[in-house]
């Protein structure tokens, strides 16, 4: 009997862990590819096969999937990668292939939280220059050169690798660093560098929400960029949950379906 072909769309923590757990429970059985688009230029070992870059659009990934035989989808991105989620829907669609989205499970706002939501990265650099004048970006890299036009802001700029080129920013420093983050060290950094405002996105998950916890304790302000909405199919938000999914499951409580 062959194996069962899994392809993960990762490039997240939660992906790498799916990929060691599928191998740790199916061994074997289900042959594990995990796709990175390749933005970070040394990405943690990741168990099974590795594929890095894109593919071309839900095309592009159509024909992947059917040149490669590939039996499931897991859809294990950043919440903020929605172009290539929608990619995996009309690929899957297409070719009828299994599709499962595992979303990184949101933060709760605390009551004392002084979060100012809004729905992108555009409009969080209208506004920082009004909420404070020491910011902390941790945007991501492809995101900093919006707020080019917030010349007035001092920025310190979190990145997981060093930048190819200059950022188009009047006033910034840099700090590298690779989550999972502590709330020592993150109270240590909004402190040092006397930040009065944080910039975030709505990423969820435990591994950068202790940032949150420093702003919370420390009385400072967050602008908070929106998720983008969630491709309609079945989605879990845990790894057992996925994991169950696999092993052929028609109901399971943790599942869901979006619309």
């Amino acid at each position: 009997m062959s194996a069962t072909r899994l392809l993960i769309l990762g490039g997240t923590g939660e992906a790498a862990a799916l990929a060691r757990a599928v191998l740790a429970r199916f061994g074997d059985r289900i042959e594990v590819t995990t796709a990175l688009a390749g933005r970070t230029r040394h990405p943690g070992p990741i168990a099974g096969q590795v594929r890095i870059g894109g593919f071309g659009g839900a095309a592009g990934l159509a024909d992947y999937l059917a040149d490669q035989a590939i039996d499931r989808l897991i859809d294990a991105t950043h919440p903020f990668a929605a172009e290539i989620s929608r990619a995996a829907r009309l690929a899957c669609d297409q070719t009828r292939v299994p599709r499962l989205v595992l979303l990184r499970p949101a933060w709760r706002r605390h009551p004392l939280d002084r979060w100012i939501e809004v729905d992108s990265v555009e409009a969080a650099s209208q506004i920082v220059g009004r909420v404070g004048r020491r910011a902390l970006l941790t945007v991501g890299g492809g995101e900093v050169a919006a707020f080019a036009p917030a010349n007035q802001v001092r920025f310190v700029v979190r990145m997981i690798d060093p930048p190819r080129a200059p950022l188009p920013l009047r006033f910034h420093e840099i700090v590298l660093g690779r989550g999972p983050f502590g709330l020592t060290e993150e109270r240590h950094l909004l402190q040092k560098n006397a930040i009065d405002v944080l910039v975030c996105k709505a990423s969820g998950g435990a591994a950068t929400e202790a940032k949150l916890v420093a702003a919370r304790e420390l009385s400072l302000p967050v602008i908070m960029v929106r998720r983008p909405p969630v491709e309609r199919g079945l989605s879990v938000d845990t790894v057992e949950a996925a994991i169950d999914w696999l092993a052929g499951l028609d109901e399971w409580p943790e599942a869901r379906r979006t619309s």
